[in-house]
């Protein structure tokens, strides 16, 4: 159709239907092909938290070069149901394709976007040489389509296919490859090629994800034991563990609640074992008390916190930064911890494997900071990314007590020499309560606030002596650019990706990634924003927690924020746009878009009209009996087309106000 493809930024598919229609599978498959090719892939999952039906929208983003987000256009959708087809047709970009099951569905012209071609395929017609199927055949259908109109090498999808069902039998691998050899033929006959000219490198790269490598850098680290009770987004970490467990020699406890797991892996500490536990927000709230104790007992630990939308269960499935505050905060009083933030997927392994390193050293509680975005989303790696000859350092860890041993001593570079329990010569308590250097406790009949205040002074040393430890932040780009862009932990793709597209637009822009949060190396941080023209820092939260950290450190107050809260990560042409917003002194409006009232329509349709309703447009409009204009959405029958009513939406509270059969006839003064 004329599109002029660059192959270096990609392709990307979209994948629409319920929990349940086998997207994941259909996903890994295409996904697998590529990287198996040599391309480079990118996955997205928007899923709910319910085991059958819902929405799941899944995007993989495929690429000759590697990228780092899932980017910002949809090129070919897979439509599973008419769900999906209504809520997201509209986004696939002139060029691309829409597959959907015509048996079954209907794809309303006025759905599809100028220059975009739609294929239905008849499924049920083209599996019927094979028999009885499972309705869940449609996907391979249309993965064969896909991989048609795609160009991609067909007979590396059959290997693929092969691994993947080679547990069912030779006879259920055949049935896949032929069916999806259906879905492909029937496309060749029906179709318009895309004209991609693919260039595979037939390198062979893994395809993983955060959660997956935060567990092989644990590993890589000498972790010995690894405590979790399951909690989205942080389930799949443990679902490795357990699976690699006995390869690895990993410990694995699914303990009764989050409580019971962060103790196990502070004993495990205490022991002498390299221990860690994982969780997400609502776990971690349960963990803070046990994290302080930690601290005071000076116990090496690692918690991840895989970060969802909060606050209390909130959005299970989405993703969000919004557990910074609930770091820096857990436990009460003050102590030495550390808070990081891995910046990639390949970063995610590095950092768990400095977590254990940095725990031993200085004997202190560690918190690795990542989201579902990491955590859950497989990309491609280069295959030489992870080195697993990690160095490991475990401190002053001594293999016999000297005479007269304390564990909590004082010294001169205020870490105290631990030995394991059971060393001969070194028995000690060691308790949540305040102690002297031998471990007896002055919290009660020995108070004694002179050797409380040195002890508090030893503790709180080691912050310095870690800042020394750290790698030093680095700017990318050049210091006299006009903007700095600021982000910490996951948002370093989307970023990286959006300062390319403000640079192609003549904007100059640099960029700055935050990975160590506490202690925060205020001293280089502020060395590089110094001669910063404009600071925007960008996070996903609603209130600016690392904006608010950033100047309560150096005192450097950015100049503006972008932040997202609606459980969905970045692109990289949402910040572009916000900040060239910013720059050409446009302001944020808060309002309800036209696509938000669409978004909000949708709901109301699904609760209120049993789901068989559309709606098809938007006028906003002012009314007297109402103290803000109003979104007046027209809403038809899904088949029919024929009119069900208006829906009143204001504009500036997003509440839905008013459900109107049969689209009454409304005096209105248009804004």
């Amino acid at each position: 159709m004329g599109t002029e493809w660059d192959l270096t930024k990609g392709v990307t598919i979209a994948i629409g239907g319920a929990a349940g229609d086998g997207l994941d599978k259909t996903g890994d498959t295409l996904a697998r092909t590529a990287t198996r090719l040599g391309l480079y892939a990118h996955a997205f999952n928007s899923y709910q938290s319910i085991i059958r039906g819902g929405h799941i929208w899944l995007k993989i983003r495929m690429s000759e070069k590697k990228m780092h987000n899932i980017g910002d256009n949809t090129n070919v959708m897979i439509a599973l149901n008419e769900d999906s087809l209504e809520r997201h047709a509209r986004e696939v970009q002139p060029g691309g394709v829409i597959f959907f099951n015509s048996s079954k569905v209907n794809c309303d012209p006025l759905l599809v976007s100028e220059g975009v071609q739609s294929l239905g395929l008849p499924v049920k017609e083209l599996t019927k040489p094979f028999g009885r199927v499972l309705p869940v055949m449609q996907n391979t259908i249309m993965l064969g389509a896909l991989l048609y109109w795609l160009n991609l090498d067909f007979k590396m999808t059959e290997k693929v296919l092969a691994d993947t069902f080679g547990y069912k039998g030779q006879d259920v691998i055949d049935q896949n490859i032929a069916i999806a050899r259906a879905g492909y033929d029937y496309a060749n006959e029906n179709l318009e090629k895309s004209g991609i000219a693919w260039k595979f490198s037939g390198v062979r790269r893994p395809f993983v994800t955060g959660n997956e490598t935060i567990g092989m850098g644990a590993v890589a680290a000498g972790l010995k034991l690894y405590a979790a009770y399951p909690m989205s987004p942080a389930t799949s970490l443990l679902h490795w563990m357990v699976e690699n467990s006995e390869k690895v020699g990993v410990a694995v406890k699914q303990a009764e609640d989050e409580l019971a797991v962060v103790n196990m892996a502070i004993g495990a500490g205490l022991a002498g074992v390299r221990a860690m536990c994982g969780t997400s927000g609502g776990g971690f709230a349960l963990m803070t008390e046990a994290i302080g104790m930690a601290s005071i007992m000076e116990v090496p630990v690692v918690i991840v916190n895989v970060m969802r939308g909060g606050p209390s269960t909130g959005l299970p499935t989405r993703t969000e930064q919004g557990d910074l505050n609930q770091a820096f905060g857990a436990s009460q009083g003050d102590f030495p911890r550390i808070i990081m933030a891995p910046t990639s997927i390949t970063d995610c392994f590095y950092t768990a494997a400095e977590a254990h390193n940095l725990a031993e050293e200085f004997q202190v509680p560690v918190i690795i900071l990542s989201d579902l975005l990491l955590g859950e989303n497989p990309e491609t790696i280069d295959s030489d990314a992870l080195n697993a000859e990690i160095l490991i350092n475990r401190g002053k860890l001594l293999s016999e007590a000297p005479e007269g041993y304390k564990r909590f001593a004082l010294t001169a570079d205020n870490i105290s020499p631990r030995v394991l329990p059971g060393t001969p010569g070194a028995a000690y308590v060691s308790g949540s309560d305040e102690h002297d250097e031998e471990g007896v406790l002055i919290s009660d009949e020995f108070t004694n606030e002179a050797i409380r205040r040195k002890m508090q002074e030893k503790r709180m040393a080691k912050l310095d002596a870690i800042l020394q430890s750290l790698t030093p932040p680095q700017l990318e780009g050049s210091a006299k650019a006009e903007v700095t862009l600021v982000g910490w932990g996951s948002t370093w793709g989307v970023i990286n990706e959006a300062v390319a597209q403000l640079t192609e637009a003549g904007l100059s822009v640099n960029h700055l990634q935050i990975k160590y949060l506490f202690p925060f190396q205020a001293e280089q941080v502020e060395k590089i924003l110094s001669n910063s023209k404009r600071i925007i820092v960008i996070e996903l939260n609603s209130s600016g927690q690392f904006a608010r950290h950033l100047r309560a450190e150096t005192g450097i107050k950015a100049d503006d924020t972008i932040l997202k809260y609606n459980g969905e990560p970045f692109t990289p042409g949402y910040i572009t746009q916000s900040v060239q917003d910013i720059v050409e002194g446009r302001a944020l409006s808060l309002d309800v878009s036209e696509d938000e009232a669409g978004q909000i329509a949708y709901h109301y349709i699904r609760v209120k009209l049993g789901n068989d309703a559309r709606p098809v447009g938007y006028e906003q409009v002012s009314l007297p009996d109402y103290d803000e204009p109003l979104w007046q959405v027209s809403i038809v029958g899904r088949k029919e087309g024929e009119p069900r009513g208006t829906l009143l939406i204001g504009v500036q509270t997003g509440a839905t106000y008013t459900w109107q059969e049969n689209t009454p006839e409304i005096t209105k003064e248009v804004n």
